[in-house]
């Protein structure tokens, strides 16, 4: 596998061509962001450890039939990937109340969601990355009636197999964050699954393990995300 030149460079990843033309390969930085950019810096080794938790995680999502954009990983900080056209959604799953929905809505942090809230957002720096329903994924054309019930299917399955492969490391999974893609004609699970696009509590404690520590200066940050992989690759 030959690694080209770069094609993108994003907020934390950077995007290289390869000279097969359906794969690339994602190179995860230690840059970070939060509140839509307004706050950046560095997490030492962030990419490291994204890297190595994403790939586990997808290799355990394939192995249940969740069909993902991910290869192999190739080395500390690079995986190699289908070459999928982002779809510009984001979904976000909320099994219990935690950031943004507590704030809009006035529910108290922690508050269990029954059944599990699914939120979309319209993947747009610029705009702030508002909320949207169906009726403006299908005003805006951004995905088929069709590729919308595929996201919302997978995104159950999906969140049901994260609960439990997290409970099993004794982390609740209070809400994440999915991208999806097309390839070939087929929607497939995309970009990456990590501290930074999960929220991780410790089960008892409440310890919050993830992007939350940068977000809010509590301190510990590489810490919290060494202690994410540590579990994972057990």
């Amino acid at each position: 596998m030959e690694k080209r030149e770069r094609i993108f460079e994003g907020k934390t990843k950077i995007v290289y061509r390869t000279d097969e033309p359906d794969l690339i390969i994602q190179y995860f930085k230690d840059d970070t962001t939060a509140f839509n950019s307004a706050k950046k810096g560095i997490i030492v080794n962030k990419g490291i450890f994204n890297n190595k938790i994403s790939a586990r995680i997808f290799e355990f999502l394939g192995t249940e039939n969740i069909p993902t954009h991910f290869e192999r990983r190739l080395s500390d900080r690079e995986m190699l990937i289908k070459r999928v056209e982002i779809l510009p959604i984001e979904v976000i799953v909320r099994n219990k109340a935690a950031g943004s929905i507590c704030r809009n809505l006035g529910i108290r942090e922690g508050a269990k969601l029954t059944p599990p809230v699914l939120e979309f957002t319209y993947k747009k720096d610029d705009l702030n990355d508002p909320l949207i329903n169906e009726s403006h994924i299908r005003a805006l054309k951004l995905a088929s009636d069709q590729e919308v019930e595929v996201i919302k299917r997978y995104t159950q399955r999906i969140n049901e197999l994260m609960e439990r492969f997290f409970a099993d490391l004794n982390l609740e999974l209070i809400d994440f964050k999915l991208e999806f893609g097309r390839y070939k004609g087929r929607i497939l699970l995309a970009d990456e699954i990590s501290p930074d696009t999960c929220r991780l509590w410790e089960m008892g404690t409440g310890e919050r393990l993830d992007k939350d520590r940068f977000r809010h200066d509590m301190g510990d940050i590489e810490e919290a995300y060494q202690e994410v992989l540590s579990r994972v690759e057990k």
